[in-house]
């Protein structure tokens, strides 16, 4: 598990690969963090997939925040990782990164529900 003062991060193992929860307070500087923390962990355990259930709270970042995290992680190992990115507390703009990872080369995709995400990840169409 990572903590900063905003944020927390708890890592454990999926049928797909690995479970990542995130937790605190929605700004770009904790998204940006907890994307880095994910990187390393995709780096260090080469896993099938990431599911993310983002539970940050607060303001959602906007679409211009959204393209510059995308562009922070093209190079990052992520684009051969299918993401499933839940976030249960409704999509706020996560669609922007949806769409912004799909042109940058990433097969993520956004979900409300983590049953549905869980079900993308482990039998759905994967590059």
């Amino acid at each position: 598990m990572t903590q900063a003062d905003t944020y927390s991060v708890h890592i454990t193992p999926h049928p797909a690969g690995i479970r990542v929860e995130v937790s605190g307070e929605s700004n770009y500087e904790n998204t940006l963090a907890y994307w880095r923390v994910i990187i390393a962990e995709v780096q260090a355990r080469h896993p099938k997939g990431v599911l993310l259930i983002d539970e940050l709270l607060g303001k959602p970042l906007s679409a211009q925040q959204w393209h510059a995290l995308v562009a922070m992680m093209i190079g990052s190992g992520l684009e051969s990782t299918p993401i499933a990115h839940v976030k249960p507390h409704g999509l706020q703009l996560i669609e922007h990164c949806e769409i912004y990872a799909q042109e940058a080369g990433f097969e993520a995709r956004v979900f409300e529900d983590e049953s549905v995400a869980d079900l993308w990840l482990r039998h759905g169409e994967h590059k």
